[in-house]
Parts: structure tokens; C-alpha cells; sequence
């Protein structure tokens, strides 16, 4: 479980975040949504320490995470698996080179171990046998596929996913989603997924955060969404005709 109170961050006069209040629960997949600018990927930082909040507190499983020094939170930071919105491959490593790149950097397995462990991943993404290809080789769902194989590749207690549909066409936005889900039940992982893609709100929205100036303006499940009152939630989740139309057929 990750607990997140009061968190506030600004950047010069610029406040981008106000006072946020979460609960991210285990074995479920949380969204945090909004427009641009809202704050929804700079919130993503401050839970994960890669921006360091101006007020509040962070809790991974009840351990006080901002208050912690570097040595203190490497155990976490072990149990952190993290998809970046473009994959973030390095070009000149293998697909096997770049998951095998964190168990280097973070267990004490052997070569054999790391290398068995990159194809269970690789296995387990449906990308067996991809191992010695380049990411330039790559398609843009196969990038996204690799990258979901290294940040499982340690077991992951805590999963962070930033934009993982950026780019992709639909279909494939749909396996991505759908893998994210299957791996967050299987590993009862505490998933937090920043997105704009509401195939992914209605997919995969257990837990939905909306963000609108800075500030949590709603939270609920991608049930409430249809039934929301929330004038600035509907103005952004129902921009599209086909959304529009999806919320008269319920209602």
C-alpha cells in the first residue's frame, strides 16, 4: 500500500501541486488523470522520490518514505519496478542486456540467475526469444513490452507506469493495459498508472484520481465516472463523441 498526505510541490512561483491526499491499494490498478498541467506526472515523482515535495509525506507501506536518506531508501527503491512514458531502452543494449542492466544494479544474482530471470520476464510478456534484438528493431507495443519485463524483473512490490499508451494504436494500447492488469493480480502489486487514455480509465480504473489545477478534484472508480456530477471531470473524460455516447447508454 502507498499513503501520500498533504503533498504540495511548486516550482518557483509556480504552484503545480496542492495539498494531495491518496491511498494506493495492493493487488489494484490506480489512475491519476487530468489534463496537461495538472500535476499528474510531477505527483507520480514525488511518490517515487524523483522530486522531493515541498510539504507532505509519502508512506510505502507505512514506512515514512520522505523522510528517509538515501542509504534508507534503497530497500524500496529495490522493490520499485518503473515504466517511463518512451520505454527509456538504452539503443546500444540488447533486449536481454537491458533487463539484465537492473538485476546488475540491484540483486546479487548470478550471470545464469539474471539471465534465466530476463527470459521468464520476456516469457512473460510474450516476447520469448526477442533477446538479442535492439530496441531500433522494435516495434512501438514490443518497446513498451520489454520495458513492463524490466521493471517486473525484481519482483516488484510497488508499480509505476507513466504514460505507458503514449504512441500506441488502440489495439495494442488494449494488450498493454490488459498486461499491466494481469501482472498487477499476479504479483499483488500496489500499481499507480499516469494517463490520458480513457480505453484506460473505463478499462483498467479500479481507483481513479482526477487532477484539475493542482488539486484532487475527484476520485471514485471507473463506475462513479459515468454517473459523476463534476462538471470539470466531465468537461475532460467526456471531450470525445464516443464517450459522450457511452454515458447516455448507461444513463
Amino acid at each position: 500500500m502507498i499513503e501520500i498526505k498533504n503533498i504540495s510541490k511548486s516550482f518557483g512561483e509556480n504552484t503545480v501541486l496542492k495539498n494531495i491526499d491518496a491511498v494506493f491499494e495492493p493487488g489494484k490498478v490506480s489512475l491519476i488523470i487530468g489534463g496537461s498541467g495538472s500535476g499528474k506526472s510531477t505527483l507520480l515523482k514525488c511518490i517515487v522520490g524523483l522530486h522531493k515535495p515541498d510539504e507532505g509525506q509519502v508512506f510505502f507501506d507505512k514506512q515514512e518514505f520522505t523522510k528517509m536518506d538515501f542509504e534508507e531508501k534503497i530497500p524500496i527503491r529495490k522493490e520499485i519496478g518503473m515504466l517511463f512514458q518512451n520505454s527509456a531502452l538504452f539503443d546500444s543494449m540488447t533486449v536481454e542486456q537491458n533487463i539484465v542492466f537492473t538485476l546488475d544494479m540491484f540483486s546479487e544474482m548470478s550471470r545464469k540467475e539474471k539471465v534465466e530471470r530476463a527470459n521468464f520476464c520476456l516469457e512473460r510478456v510474450n516476447l520469448a526469444g526477442k533477446n538479442k534484438l535492439y530496441p531500433a528493431e522494435l516495434s512501438g507495443g514490443m518497446k513498451k513490452r520489454v520495458g513492463i519485463a524490466r521493471a517486473i524483473s525484481m519482483n516488484p512490490k510497488y508499480l509505476f507506469c507513466d504514460e505507458p499508451n503514449s504512441g500506441l494504436d488502440p489495439a495494442t494500447a488494449i494488450l498493454i493495459d490488459e498486461l499491466i492488469q494481469e501482472l498487477t493480480e499476479e504479483y499483488q502489486c500496489t500499481t499507480i498508472v499516469v494517463t490520458h487514455d480513457m480505453n484506460s480509465v473505463m478499462g483498467i480504473g479500479e481507483y481513479i484520481m482526477f487532477l484539475y489545477g493542482g488539486q484532487k478534484f475527484w476520485e471514485g472508480t471507473n463506475e462513479d465516472i459515468l454517473r459523476s456530477d463534476v462538471q470539470e471531470l466531465n468537461d475532460f473524460v467526456f471531450a470525445s463523441p464516443l464517450m459522450k455516447a457511452a454515458r447516455e447508454v448507461i444513463k
